[in-house]
């Protein structure tokens, strides 16, 4: 049986590999939250696209809470870890490749944000404008899509690119001095090997869950399927090396 304390621990563990992959994870995070209150509402509604266990959810609820906060991902396990520690979450189980996924989401009325955090670069270029698109209809007219995200540039300015790179991994360098935490394979190994876990582990094997390079990791990818789908301003608000804020307001 997964406890509410076990799931807590697991996900502070999953936040720290995180960290090691993206030095700036919590400082991207405080930006993002910063646009959704900047839309003035104290009880927005907001969709987490991709969200794992929840810990974007989690901290917009934190800083917002009357916030309404519908957390949506394919991952059996990670939906099951987020479940457990984030009762005031809902959590609902759809995969945002498959056209359709909107109408799982159960909203009452148009959401004001979409956000997402280290998440969509899993969508193929191909299927990034068919889930955009669907997006576009659950958000209100002026609503925003908030991305933190690595997103490259080398199609466009390969010279920036190569320079955005190399100051991310000098951070990580200063941040971590050569003891990076563990990565996001030795979590997974770690997690799949606790008895806890072992019926998700399951359906996540079952659901096909595991992910296999990044399908849409230039900037251009997002921007161009984005502005398809009818977003009418798109650009970044926050930026360190390759690591971005995207945001898309919604025409």
């Amino acid at each position: 049986m997964l406890t509410h304390d076990a799931a807590l621990e697991w996900i502070s563990r999953w936040d720290r590999q995180q960290e090691g992959y993206l030095p700036d994870r919590e400082e991207r995070f405080t930006a993002l939250i910063d646009a959704v209150e900047a839309l003035g509402r104290p009880d927005p509604l907001v969709v987490d696209l991709g969200c794992g266990p929840g810990s974007l959810s989690a901290r917009l609820l934190d800083r917002l809470p009357g916030a309404t906060v519908v957390s949506v991902d394919a991952d059996p396990l990670l939906l099951g870890l987020g479940r457990a520690a984030y009762p005031r979450l809902r959590f609902v189980s759809a995969d945002l490749r498959t056209p359709g996924w909107s109408g799982s989401l159960g909203l009452d009325r148009p959401a004001d944000a979409a956000v997402s955090t280290t998440a969509l670069h899993w969508i193929s270029a191909a299927d990034l404008p068919k889930m955009y698109g669907e997006l576009a209809t659950v958000l209100r007219p002026g609503g925003l899509l908030l991305n933190g995200d690595h997103l490259e540039t080398d199609d466009a300015t390969p010279a920036l690119a190569r320079l955005e790179r190399t100051l991310h991994e000098r951070e990580a360098e200063r941040r971590f001095a050569g003891r990076r935490p563990e990565d996001w394979r030795q979590w997974w190994d770690a997690v799949t090997a606790d008895p806890a876990f072992a019926e998700l582990h399951a359906a996540r094997t079952t659901a096909g869950a595991d992910h296999h390079g990044s399908e849409s990791p230039l900037l251009s990818q997002h921007v161009e399927a984005l502005c398809d789908a009818g977003f009418t301003e798109v650009g970044c608000l926050w930026q360190r090396g390759h690591d971005r804020l995207l945001c898309a307001v919604r025409g």
